[in-house]
């Protein structure tokens, strides 16, 4: 009999990153910028270590935990609830969200120490990882949406931190509408669930998949399963951006950048990977929703890794990176394999908090100026930065030994060995990404850690915003005299000298590091081939036979290394980092003449495939020409005009009518009196003329 877990110690879990936010949120006025950081770090800090023990209890003692802590109502036989689903899964997912949360925390610390609305910042990330670990704990779907919408208005609250800065409030509005859309399907999916399983709690609802199976949608030959795992997807598709939803994803730079880290390494963009993968007893039963997911993603993968060779801001390529690397996920669950997917979430986590703090480094270093065309021979200024860029950016390529590796070519072999329509397009598609992440990892490794030195005369001016520097921080005056002629080329020599960051920044980019490196090797054989996830990831094996084919492959952590510096992903990944190599180091020549013979292709990129462009123009365009026709058409014309001043209208003119008759004179009253009696007189004795007549 497995162990039991104290339903108190995992309220606990959710309940002091909340009380931290709390505080810093309501009396951070009252606490100070010290007492703020001090109470949200220690909230998360007890979430980390409780998250930790319970994960030990589930892997060492077989420990589990479903049941409900608080039921709000019942509506018929609904029970809507808060409860807590406590297995691998969601024990892993717990240690991945605090400990990347509280590592982000510190780092603030040094990040931040010169912003206003310091107090306010530590609230929203408290309050984000709240709301994560809300959603990744639950039992039921109604909490599970809570949590979903949770962490999107956070998200919103945090990308437009700035919220003088025009772009920030842009951006963050742009995520909370594209998410809104992707929302609309989510909650759509768990309608259908409601409506025929009669249930939100995850384990009455898979034990009704079967039967969920059998039915079509009413009035169409579509199957009910489909269509709920597709609006599911959807709803993962807004949260995890993918393609064609993941446009504010980019966009979301204009925020800090420790909620950069947190945003797309452990959080929001995972909540979707880590819901299909809560779902596999339902998807498991479409193949067509898991070819669409499995499409979906290869295009993410691919095309999303091709915008991030042209970008100049170096947040923005990590972004583009994150969006790559959530295509692979996506296309990991597509083929089934939802704990490869799982896996790489894990890695992932790692090394891409490691590699957006890494960039926040350099930004602070390089006195906030984002451009990498900017930078050059950091290396020797910054070499905590350096090393363990190095090392995320190594992790991120997938090269043998590192976690990175273990995860990316578990996906590679999963999408290899899958049956689905649309595998071979993926296969194509994660293959080709090998070379392009190693290609733009490195050229902005390259180019920021080696070569020359060009901060001392910076090549490309900065555009400043709202806040008088790069990226909103509030630097402008730093910043404005170590560019002003005025001061005399020493004192801008001195400010742009570039510079190791602080203790609490790089601490965490130290943490970080070790697990980029190493958790992959320990974790992958409990991970995909122990029974960390028997309870609760189900796959079909006989109808998706890529997990049992790995498995029939794998002979260990090390063997799977060594076979690994011999297949084409390995060949592919050190061809893309040469090719950076030459590119911008020996020969930067090469890719200024690339762009000009693919100048065509290098707008499209640099317009990002036109999406931002076909949204507005033609989607927001279209949603306009609607709106206003509703309003004119059919508030202003039919219900103003119609229904309100139309029977207003119609009834006085009925009273002009009724008025005419009205006079005031008492012998047009005897008249019409005599008239009205007259006429009742023939209606009542017209039956007995008429009959006297016909005689």
């Amino acid at each position: 009999m497995s162990a039991q877990l104290s339903p108190h110690l995992l309220l606990a879990v959710p309940l002091a990153p909340l009380v931290g936010a709390i505080a810093a949120g309501f009396f951070g006025k009252f606490i100070g910028r010290r007492g703020a950081h001090t109470i949200t770090i220690l909230g998360v800090l007890v979430a980390f270590i409780l998250s930790a023990m319970t994960l030990q209890s589930v892997v060492v003692d077989g420990a589990h935990f479903n049941a409900t802590i608080y039921e709000w109502m019942r509506v018929g036989g609904l029970t809507m609830e808060i409860g807590f689903l406590i297995d691998g899964l969601t024990a892993m997912m717990m240690c991945v969200v605090t400990f990347v949360s509280l590592m982000v925390h510190i780092y603030t610390i040094g990040y931040m120490a010169e912003e206003d609305g310091y107090q306010r910042f530590f609230s929203y990330i408290s309050l984000f990882t709240f709301s994560m670990l809300m959603l990744v704990m639950s039992n039921n779907m109604l909490q599970l949406f809570f949590g979903w919408e949770a962490v999107g208005l956070v998200s919103y609250l945090l990308i437009g931190f700035y919220y003088k800065k025009p772009t920030a409030i842009a951006a963050n509005m742009k995520a909370f509408l594209v998410n809104r859309v992707g929302d609309f399907g989510f909650i759509l999916g768990i309608g259908l669930i409601v409506a025929y399983a009669g249930t939100l709690n995850y384990t009455e609802a898979f034990a009704k998949a079967n039967e969920l199976a059998t039915l079509n949608l009413p009035g169409t030959g579509w199957m009910l399963i489909t269509v709920i795992c597709i609006c599911l997807f959807i709803g993962a598709m807004g949260k995890s951006a993918q393609f064609p939803l993941h446009v504010w994803l980019p966009d979301s730079m204009e925020g800090p950048t420790p909620i950069s880290a947190l945003i797309h390494a452990a959080t929001m963009v995972t909540a979707g990977i880590f819901m299909v993968a809560r779902m596999s007893p339902l998807f498991e039963l479409s193949d067509t929703a898991l070819s669409f997911i499995m499409v979906i993603g290869a295009i993410t993968a691919l095309f999303m890794g091709f915008l991030g060779i042209i970008q100049n801001d170096i947040k923005r390529v990590v972004a583009y990176s994150t969006l790559s690397q959530l295509g692979y996920m996506t296309v990991a669950l597509g083929v089934s394999a939802y704990s490869v997917a799982v896996f790489h979430l894990m890695t992932h986590a790692f090394f891409k908090a490691l590699l957006f703090l890494a960039a926040g480094s350099v930004i602070i270093g390089m006195h906030h100026d984002q451009d990498i065309r900017n930078m050059g021979g950091l290396r020797k200024y910054m070499p905590i930065t350096w090393i363990t860029s190095l090392l995320g950016s190594l992790a991120l390529i997938g090269t043998p030994l590192f976690s990175g590796f273990y995860s990316k070519d578990s996906i590679i072999e999963a999408v290899h060995a899958s049956n689905l329509w649309g595998s071979g397009f993926a296969y194509f598609a994660v293959l080709a990404g090998v070379f392009v992440t190693a290609f733009y990892s490195f050229r902005m490794y390259f180019v920021v850690f080696h070569g020359k030195e060009r901060f001392h005369h910076k090549p490309f001016p900065a555009e400043h915003d709202a806040h008088g520097a790069d990226d909103g921080h509030g630097h402008g005056e730093t910043h404005g005299h170590a560019s002003s002629p005025a001061h005399g080329g020493d004192h801008a020599q001195h400010a742009h000298t570039p510079h190791e960051s602080p203790w609490v920044v790089t601490l965490p980019l130290v943490l970080l590091a070790i697990p980029s490196v190493l958790i992959g090797y320990f974790t992958i054989a409990p991970m995909l081939y122990g029974e960390l996830f028997k309870d609760s990831i189900f796959i079909n094996a006989e109808r998706h036979p890529a997990m049992a084919e790995l498995a029939s492959r794998f002979h260990g952590a090390a063997a799977m290394a060594l076979h690994g510096l011999s297949t084409l992903p390995f060949w592919l990944a050190l061809a893309g980092v040469v090719v950076a190599y030459v590119f911008y180091l020996l020969k930067p020549e090469i890719p200024a003449a690339c762009a000009r013979i693919f100048a065509p292709l290098v707008k499209v990129l640099e317009n990002k495939y036109y999406m931002d462009w076909f949204n507005e123009h033609v989607l927001a365009a279209g949603a306009r020409l609607v709106g206003r026709g509703l309003w004119k058409g059919g508030d202003v014309a039919f219900i103003d005009g119609a229904l309100v001043n139309g029977s207003a209208r119609g009834i006085g003119a009925l009273s002009s009518i009724v008025r005419m008759v009205q006079t005031g004179y008492l012998y047009w009253y005897a008249l019409v009196m005599i008239l009205g009696l007259m006429g009742l007189m023939t209606w009542q004795l017209w039956p007995y003329l008429g009959h006297l007549v016909g005689r």
